[in-house]
């Protein structure tokens, strides 16, 4: 079984679309959608859920009316305005989970001890099926935190039931950026796949993903979406890649045949056969061609 894991230095890149196509050309995959906060690939590969679950990644304050004697010394030391005021009431004060952020201070340093913490649900996450195979995904509630806890979650999940079930590999549909979520969908993966763009910010964002996954050493691919836009820079982008030690997976072509293809909830792959479908079987190709040798040579 190997992990891959398709990145992007900023959003808008269409590495949710590629992603789909490479789900439906897949043999026996598991997906992931580890972009857990603003998760789309379910609007492509249209799962329907098996199971659904809570998921909690941090604690909440809640006032316990019996105790509270309405001191104000939580509404005092909270720095993120998350206790509320409201003399009409009994107690006098309440907490804005929405605001809080779990810090403890009020629970600590109230003196009748009537602030308790509970896990607090941030969020869901889903096994579901798809017509390629298995999927994991997950929404992450709005304002809420610990995308990076998801992600991990998803990713062990889908791992597991690709074990399990005997499957090839686990695709997945990382978020865009460098921080805590792409760190989460990249570290101990096997491979990852970088989908830019040749414009000046895709050039710059993905200098940024290029060091991250040096950090990391882990092997990487990339992609050049939309190539034809600006030729000029795809090259200048392809030369900084080779040069980072970064392989060359291929180029996709600009077609609006993508956007008609998400409508009809498609993988481009299968709603046409134009020529952006065969730069996108190629590039399949050449990345299970490059893994294939990696495993043979180790």
């Amino acid at each position: 079984m190997k992990e891959i894991t398709v990145i992007s230095g900023k959003g808008g890149t269409g590495k949710t679309s590629l992603v789909a196509s490479l789900v439906s050309l897949a043999h026996k995959p598991v997906v992931a959608d580890c972009d857990v906060d603003a998760a789309d690939l379910h609007l492509v590969l249209d799962p329907k859920v098996k199971k659904a679950h809570d998921f909690s990644g941090g604690k909440s304050a809640e006032i316990e009316p019996d105790k509270c004697s309405g001191c104000g010394k939580c509404f005092e030391l909270c720095r993120f305005g998350a206790v509320i005021k409201d003399e009409s009431n009994r107690p006098a004060y309440s907490i804005d989970h929405i605001s809080c952020e779990g810090c403890g201070v009020c629970s600590y340093f109230c003196p009748e001890k009537a602030i308790v913490f509970e896990p607090s649900v941030n969020g869901q996450w889903y096994i579901s099926d798809t017509r390629y195979g298995p999927m994991v995904h997950a929404k992450l509630g709005i304002a809420e935190e610990n995308s990076g806890k998801l992600v991990a979650l998803v990713r062990d999940q889908a791992k597991s039931i690709a074990e399990s079930e005997g499957l090839s590999y686990v695709i997945i549909d990382g978020p865009p950026g460098i921080g805590c979520p792409v760190i989460a969908s990249v570290s101990g993966t096997d491979y990852v796949l970088i989908v830019t763009e040749p414009t000046l910010s895709g050039a710059h964002d993905l200098e940024r993903v290029m060091e991250l996954i040096n950090y990391f050493k882990i092997p990487a691919f990339l992609c050049i979406n939309k190539y034809d836009i600006n030729p000029a820079i795809s090259e200048v982008i392809e030369k900084k890649a080779r040069a980072a030690g970064v392989k060359f997976a291929g180029r996709i072509r600009y077609d609006r045949a993508v956007t008609e293809a998400q409508i009809k909830k498609l993988p481009v792959v299968e709603f046409t056969d134009a020529p952006v479908a065969s730069d996108l079987k190629n590039m399949w190709n050449t990345l299970v061609e490059e893994i294939n040798s990696v495993t043979k040579g180790s």
